[in-house]
């Protein structure tokens, strides 16, 4: 199987460029493979003849028609244009900011990505950021939240698969911009968003407040699969809802009951119980009903997942209600309350058993999972951070980063990182000894739907945690599919050290850690032989801890025996870090002493010579 990198765009992304000029389009087509587009359009006077088939359309007299024909089709639109000129142009079509498109404008010079309009719901905040990682520009985004560093209200549940449920939007992210203290009442759901938030932030949770009056009369956030009390009052108080996907809902019934009935049913006996409609995880059924024509029609209607059970299954779980009628006539005494702790996984219905009929029969019962259903996929990105400095990140890895939901690493690697985090994201940092921990965590957090991204300074496959994580999917069962994985390289630090000293790599080179934490000393020692007998540049990582420091001077014995005193040697710290220190000298002049584990050292092969304090390795032509 192959890992590649994954592009960028979202599955219901409809991404539409439009790059009037040659300099725009020359812009777009650097965006092409990381956002996929569906189309770019540009004038046929700046039409630019690709070798590979793309969805490029040219346009004759005003720019403006082209827009009203895209603004309809597109969930995001990209502008190479002024602002002013972008404004002008959106301007007739917009409508309100739950429908319309994202708009993002890149100058033409491609300095500045600004997000014109629909930041949250219209996602052109993200995707601000992502287009200014990919072109190295400027980000400019001025939504409240961004500005204040709080997390926005209308995206905080969407990583989770968490539904919108009714509410005052608005007047809420009003209170939230003005830092009005926003209670918050979460009785279900993922609390990992809870991570996001700063000591000083406005949200108070009802669980954590000293007294419930506290909070009166401010803002409200409801995190719950039943409806807040005040859908069904005259209170005020304005308040925004949040439905994570925890009720599975179980069903039977008679063959060709309609469609109707059914939904009508369903949403009677939520509204009984005070629960949300937007909270149905799915419907479960028994495999006898596969081909129901109403299961089929729900599920497609509302994107539920459908999970059938066979009868023994169903026979297993003890229910309230049994019958022996349904036994004699499905081979099990339960299909609705059975199907629903079935897909749940739970031990108790929320909802027993209720029988209703019209055009048709139909029973239902419902239960509550205590992990909630998210229909995203999940993806894992492995990310090689470079030498620490931000400038020498690949634009795709900063794109990555920026794409997370949750980012894990170690915490001094992520320190380094931190100025690109936006606050949306959630940062977990562990410590240097904790690998096998961030592996399992990064895995468990994509296998629930989220993006995460597992960071390693230098490059994720070398001496990273590529193949820890690696390693724990395996583990797990993986199907090579869901979570998906992309790598995004980084400079590891042997190259960071042969940038810094001249060109020491020219020919054959191998890398060995010398920590034997994992690997046997022995087997260090064999590996060090070989690189030696081999006459390779060998670069030394791991080198000298407060508790190893005879490792290195046994490899530069090695080394010794089959190189000259006078082979350049380089020895670099905290590269590219502050604190920076490069030294060449020579392998008889090598003091121990001076090397720790952020330290690197180069060692050259016989061919290997220094020239002006630069260490050069022929490739073996003729000068």
């Amino acid at each position: 199987m192959t890992i590649a990198s994954k592009s960028f765009a979202k599955p219901d992304s409809k991404i539409l460029m439009i790059a009037p000029t040659l300099a725009g389009c020359q812009q777009s087509l650097q965006l092409w493979d990381s956002l996929q587009p569906l189309e770019l359009w540009t004038r046929e006077d700046t039409l630019i003849d690709t070798s590979v088939s793309l969805d490029i359309y040219k346009y004759d007299g005003s720019v403006a028609s082209v827009v009203s024909e895209c603004w309809g089709r597109a969930t995001q639109l990209i502008f190479f244009l002024p602002v002013g000129a972008v404004v002008r142009l959106i301007a007739p079509l917009l409508n309100n900011k739950h429908q319309d498109p994202g708009v993002v404008a890149i100058d033409d010079m491609g300095k500045f990505v600004v997000s014109v309009s629909g930041g949250h719901q219209g996602g052109a905040d993200a995707l601000t950021r992502q287009c200014a990682a990919l072109l190295g520009a400027e980000p400019v985004v001025m939504s409240a939240s961004e500005g204040q560093q709080l997390p926005a209200l209308d995206l905080l549940g969407k990583p989770y698969g968490w539904q919108r449920g009714e509410g005052n939007w608005t007047a809420v992210a009003s209170a939230l911009a003005q830092r009005q203290p926003i209670s918050v009442h979460q009785t279900c759901g993922e609390s990992l968003w809870r991570q996001m938030l700063r000591e000083e932030s406005p949200f108070c949770f009802v669980d954590q407040a000293p007294a419930a009056s506290d909070l009166e009369g401010s803002a409200r956030l409801w995190i719950s699969d039943q409806l807040p009390p005040t859908q069904n009052s005259e209170e005020q108080t304005p308040e925004v809802c949040w439905h994570p996907r925890t009720l599975w809902v179980g069903l039977g019934c008679e063959r060709g009951t309609s469609t109707e009935l059914i939904e009508a049913s369903i949403q009677q006996v939520l509204r009984d119980q005070n629960l949300a409609w937007q909270s149905i995880a799915g419907i479960a059924s028994i495999d006898l009903k596969q081909d129901e024509v109403a299961f089929q029609a729900l599920a497609e209607q509302y994107q539920w997942p459908l999970r059938f059970f066979s009868a023994a299954q169903l026979a297993e779980p003890s229910v309230p209600n049994p019958s022996d009628v349904v036994a004699q006539a499905v081979g099990t005494p339960s299909v609705a309350e059975a199907a629903a702790l079935l897909a749940s996984q739970s031990q108790a219905l929320v909802i027993t058993k209720q029988v209703f009929k019209g055009d048709g029969a139909c029973t239902i019962a419902v239960a509550r999972a205590a992990q909630e259903y998210n229909p995203r996929p999940g993806h894992l990105y492995l990310i090689g951070s470079g030498p620490g400095d931000l400038g020498q990140l690949t634009a795709a890895a900063r794109a990555a980063l920026l794409d997370c939901d949750v980012v894990i690493g170690y915490g001094l690697y992520l320190d380094l990182l931190r100025p690109l985090f936006h606050p949306n994201q959630v940062i977990e940092t562990s410590k240097i000894t904790q690998e096998v921990q961030r592996a399992e965590r990064a895995v468990a957090l994509a296998q629930r739907g989220l993006t995460v991204g597992m960071v390693s300074s230098g490059d994720c496959g070398i001496y990273g945690m590529g193949g820890l994580v690696m390693e724990c999917l395996v583990q797990r069962g993986w199907d090579g599919q869901t979570p998906g994985v992309s790598a995004f390289p980084g400079i590891t630090a042997l190259q960071a050290v042969a940038a810094r000293v001249g060109a020491p790599l020219m020919h054959d080179f191998c890398a060995i850690s010398l920590s034997d934490l994992l690997v046997p000393w022995e087997v260090i020692e064999k590996r060090l032989a070989a690189a030696a007998q081999g006459d390779f540049v060998v670069a030394l990582y791991n080198p000298r801890s407060k508790t190893r420091t005879r490792g290195i001077e046994i490899a530069l014995e090695i080394l010794r025996r089959h190189r000259l005193g006078k082979t350049p040697v380089a020895i670099a710290r905290s590269l590219y870090r502050s604190g920076e220190s490069v030294r060449c000298l020579t392998l008889e002049e090598v003091d121990v002493t001076t090397i720790d584990m952020l330290t690197v050292v180069l060692i050259g092969n016989s061919r290997t010579f220094l020239h002006q304090g630069r260490m050069i390795t022929p490739r073996g032509y003729r000068v």
